[in-house]
């Protein structure tokens, strides 16, 4: 597992990186860096169309946290509606699943912004540490975009 910080911009990796960035289960994605994958990917359309029911689903089965794979975007969802805070726990579930569909699909590159840092207002330092947990022992490398 490697993890590096760079100062670029995120949509600026090439093509062979999946992107990722952290969600709510309900789709909203109104504020934040989802817009810009919402604007560039039509990513809430993509996702209600191929996950109507996602929400409904999510409760019925008490999730806290999960991931879904659209494309080459990983949407890691932290939380079940957008104006709640995701937890260092949701953050890890949703962590897990991602390297899940990431040894299902053999996936090696990802990159993300700083996750769950900005409107979500958890700590990088504390992020950073779940991330190297979660993908050690991998062949995954994940670069992380500041701006």
């Amino acid at each position: 597992m490697e993890l590096r910080e760079e100062k670029r911009d995120l949509f600026s990796v090439p093509e062979d990186y999946y992107l990722a960035h952290c969600i709510s289960a309900d789709f909203a994605m109104g504020k934040g860096i989802v817009v810009e994958f919402n604007r560039r990917f039509d990513m809430k359309n993509k996702l209600k169309a191929h996950y109507p029911d996602y929400l409904d689903q999510w409760q019925k089965e008490k999730k806290s946290s999960g991931c879904v794979l659209a494309g080459r975007v990983f949407n890691l969802i932290t939380k079940e509606r957008y104006f709640q805070k995701p937890t260092y726990e949701t953050m890890r579930g949703a962590l897990e699943c991602m390297k899940a569909l990431c040894a299902q699909k053999d996936i090696r590159r990802i990159a993300m912004p700083v996750i769950g840092c900005g409107l979500d207002r958890l700590e990088w330092e504390k992020v950073s540490a779940v991330i190297r947990d979660v993908f050690a022992g991998t062949d995954v490398e994940i670069l992380v975009c500041k701006q």
